[in-house]
C-alpha cells in the first residue's frame, strides 16, 4: 500500500516541477532540462528527480546547482499548492540514462559501417 502511495507522490512531483520549470523558475541554469523521473522513498521522506540537460559536463553541474537553488522554493510552492502533510526532501540527480542510450546507439552505427565495409 505504501509503495502505491509513493508512486503516486513521485508523479505528482513530477508534474509539478515540470510545470515549475515551464511557468514560475527562470534560472537560466535550468533552460533547456528535462525532468525524466522522480522515485520517492516508500517512508515519503525523500524524492530524487532526475533530470537530463543537454550539453557537457559543465552544463549539467550548472543545471544541478541550479536545482538545488531552487529546492527550497520548489518545496514551498508543492506546500501551498497540495494537501500532503509532509512534502519530501528534494534531491536532484543527473539521468545517465540518455548518455547510456546514445553511446549504444553509436556503437551499433559503428558495427554496421564495419559490416557494411
Amino acid at each position: 500500500m505504501a509503495n502505491r502511495r509513493a508512486v503516486r507522490v513521485a508523479d505528482l512531483i513530477q508534474r509539478m516541477v515540470g510545470e515549475l520549470l515551464l511557468n514560475e523558475i527562470k534560472d537560466p541554469r535550468l533552460e533547456l532540462v528535462t525532468i525524466t523521473g522522480v522515485k520517492v522513498t516508500d517512508d515519503l521522506s525523500y524524492a530524487t528527480i532526475y533530470f537530463a540537460a543537454h550539453g557537457d559536463e559543465a552544463r549539467r553541474d550548472e543545471a544541478l546547482r541550479g536545482f538545488n537553488a531552487a529546492a527550497g522554493f520548489m518545496r514551498a510552492y508543492m506546500r501551498r499548492e497540495t494537501d500532503l502533510r509532509y512534502i519530501p526532501d528534494l534531491r536532484f540527480a543527473y539521468d545517465v540514462s540518455l548518455d547510456e542510450g546514445e553511446k549504444i546507439e553509436r556503437l551499433l552505427r559503428e558495427v554496421r559501417r564495419s559490416d557494411e565495409g
